[in-house]
């Protein structure tokens, strides 16, 4: 076993440099070929090269994005290489380097909005680690042990309300499926629901606020935190309402799939219910609506918010008695890996989504947009096509950092009639772009749901049950996401009577 995941960590190893290195070997050939052309020929040929490198760089990322390396280096990566060349094809000058450390410092460092984003991990992980998402999940499957597909439906709903404390994906599915999985296979689910309703549920944290991935879209398209989060309550709420409705149906029509639980499994003394839901539902829910109204009606700001749900589940976990110092260490360590992901890969994006601007990239996506001859319904179509296609190869972030700095400038010049207020586009296709995203965690190959998924389920559970699974939830994220897009008020009708029009 152990020299069979050596030789397919070197079968990884060697894929990931062959890649780039064909790519080096591309570029070498290509600059031998044309120093022997004619001088006009070559001169041509650096006018046109000069127009097309921004598309070249963009294809360029797509193909490395597949090398296995990870996506922060290949986005740094890319945007040194392309400047050399615009430098170069007299595009780019090497001074403008210089303008990446402001870029990072006001877009990353110093943004305030962003700093939010460390302390909802944070408070997410002690959740986790602490147990108190544990005892919450139990205590929701005690209270819906009777109703048809309980276990199923007990796993949504807790992923309903771990969506408003992380949006750590992994966290919630790596949880949800420790605790659940093997119980829903001892009583008989099949193993396509369960784990479907596993990975579906666990990914809702990035839509429900507050979610980081919102918080990044904001800071991007330049609006209102608390206006996304608004606008995203709605049809969050719709996709988890879709997703219980389906499992009751479900599991009324073909009982085999999801048999009732029996009298004795899940059975709490009657005396020790109400203390159980003191105990395991009512604080983490508490804290969860203080955190959610303190950010949407304006109380405190996104990192305020965050600092202070941080503060929560710490004291949380030292009621219960869980606030120990191999607790906190394993919390600090898995914490901090993965915000240094997450800014890791914003530092990288914002030198490649600079690269790119400087070397026209904008001017040529607007140019292919109008030569196709799209009109604002037809250009939403295309962005929204484009997502849902990454989705089957990316995750959220990488997604949000590589589209939103290519579109974004275009977004807010869209008219769509009557059907959307002006002033509201940008929040109606933030909506649309993150309940899109819903299904890049779903999709395979690279669904990182799945991943987490397979990685701690047991042995019996195949990867042809989690892919079968999955299918009925993708579809409903789509049938959501075309109700944002026939029926705007479902996102937009909260914020404006919340903040007005």
């Amino acid at each position: 076993m152990a020299v069979s995941e050596q030789t397919r960590g070197n079968g990884r190893g060697i894929v990931g440099l062959l890649i780039p290195a064909l790519v080096v070997v591309a570029v070498a050939a290509a600059i031998a070929i044309i120093a022997s052309l004619p001088l006009e020929t070559r001169q041509d040929l650096l006018y046109t090269a000069q127009d097309y490198l921004p598309l070249v760089m963009f294809i360029t990322l797509a193909i490395l994005l597949f090398s296995g390396y990870p996506v922060a280096f290949i986005l740094g990566g890319v945007a040194l290489t392309f400047g050399l060349l615009g430098y170069f094809l007299g595009t780019f000058k090497l001074i403008e380097y210089f303008n990446f450390v402001p870029r990072i410092w006001g877009q990353a460092a110093e943004n305030l909005v962003l700093v939010s984003i460390p302390t909802f991990i944070f408070m997410g992980v002690v959740m986790e680690r602490s147990g108190i998402a544990n005892d919450l999940l139990y205590c929701v499957q005690v209270l819906l042990k009777r109703v048809p597909g309980a276990l199923a439906l007990g796993v949504t709903i807790m992923g309903t309300i771990l969506a408003a404390m992380t949006g750590i994906i992994g966290a919630s599915v790596t949880m949800m499926t420790a605790l659940a999985l093997p119980t829903m296979i001892r009583q008989g689910y099949s193993h396509a629901l369960a784990c479907g309703t596993i990975a579906a549920a666990g990914t809702l944290g990035i839509l429900i606020p507050p979610s980081i991935m919102l918080i990044v879209m904001a800071d991007l398209l330049g609006v209102s935190v608390g206006n996304l989060f608004m606008a995203a309550l709605a049809p969050g709420l719709t996709l988890s309402a879709l997703y219980l409705l389906f499992i009751v149906v479900l599991a009324t029509l073909k009982p085999s799939i999801a048999p009732p639980l029996p009298p004795d499994l899940l059975k709490v003394p009657k005396g020790e219910m109400i203390p159980l839901l003191l105990r395991a539902f009512l604080p983490p829910v508490f804290l969860i609506g203080l955190i959610k109204c303190s950010i949407l009606f304006g109380f405190a700001a996104p990192s305020e918010a965050g600092a202070v749900g941080a503060f929560g589940a710490m004291l949380l976990a030292l009621i219960a008695g869980r606030l120990n110092t191999k607790m906190m260490s394993e919390t600090c360590q898995t914490a901090a890996r993965t915000i240094a992901m997450v800014f890791f890969i914003i530092i990288s994006a914002t030198c490649f989504a600079y690269v790119y601007r400087a070397l026209g990239g904008d001017d040529i996506v607007e140019h292919l947009i109008k030569a196709a001859g799209l009109d604002s319904w037809g250009f939403l179509v295309l962005i929204m096509l484009i997502v849902f296609a990454l989705g089957f190869f990316l995750d959220w972030i990488e997604i949000t950092l590589i589209v939103l700095p290519v579109f974004a400038p275009m977004i807010s010049s869209l008219d769509f009639g009557d059907h959307v207020a002006k002033a509201d586009v940008v929040y109606w296709f933030a909506i649309l772009m993150a309940v899109n995203l819903q299904t890049s965690f779903l999709t395979p190959p690279f669904g990182f749901a799945l991943f987490y998924l397979k990685g701690i389920a047991p042995k019996e559970v195949k990867i042809e049950s989690i892919y079968k699974g999955i299918i009925p939830f993708v579809l409903l994220q789509l049938i959501g996401l075309i109700g944002v897009l026939m029926w705007p008020d479902l996102a937009l009708s909260l914020m404006r009577s919340t903040y007005g029009s």
